[in-house]
């Protein structure tokens, strides 16, 4: 500026500027808070405990869900409980489900609800097909219990579980 401005005006416009420019890097430096399934996820992918809430829950099952149907089935045998986890190798889990499983339909999780405080259930949808499934908080994460017919079909092993899928026509790349 020059002097020509009185200088009440000068220092009106310093202090604007000041002004401006403290409320812009406070803007810049804030963080705005996440959702709570945000939350939940960015907690789960940093390795920390997962909030032990639905949106906890919910988070942790889309997050199956999506390793599932994008084809990333060790991620997904990651997320199964203890019980889960001891009924089928991590290997023979991918073998089964590289040869059985339909991939690259999205599956949706359209409700949940707490049942306990170590458990949820929730149902996903995958195309017109809805199924209900359970979340078990172990070991500060949410993990999947893969159901009694699931945990019976691992326990043969993948060849058997694949021939025996064949054999019910409910090995989808038969």
């Amino acid at each position: 500026m020059d002097n020509s401005h009185p200088k009440h005006l000068r220092l009106g416009a310093v202090a604007l500027a000041a002004i401006a420019t403290l409320t812009l890097s406070a803007a810049c430096t804030e963080e705005t808070p996440e959702p709570a399934g945000n939350a939940a996820a960015a907690a789960a992918e940093a390795g920390g405990p997962q909030p032990k809430t639905l949106d906890g829950a919910k988070a942790a099952a889309q997050t199956v869900f999506d390793r599932f149907s994008g084809g990333d089935f060790a991620g997904a045998w990651d997320m199964y409980t203890a019980a889960g986890k001891k009924a089928i190798s991590k290997d023979d889990y991918v073998k089964l489900n590289t040869a059985c499983s339909r991939k690259g339909l999205a599956i949706q999780l359209t409700s949940a609800r707490l049942e306990g405080a170590d458990k949820a259930v929730v149902i996903a949808k995958q195309l017109v097909a809805a199924q209900s499934y359970t979340m078990v908080y172990e070991q500060d994460a949410w993990k999947l219990e893969p159901a009694k017919e699931g945990l019976s079909l691992y326990k043969m092993g993948a060849t058997k579980a694949i021939a025996a899928q064949k054999k019910a026509g409910t090995c989808a790349n038969a």
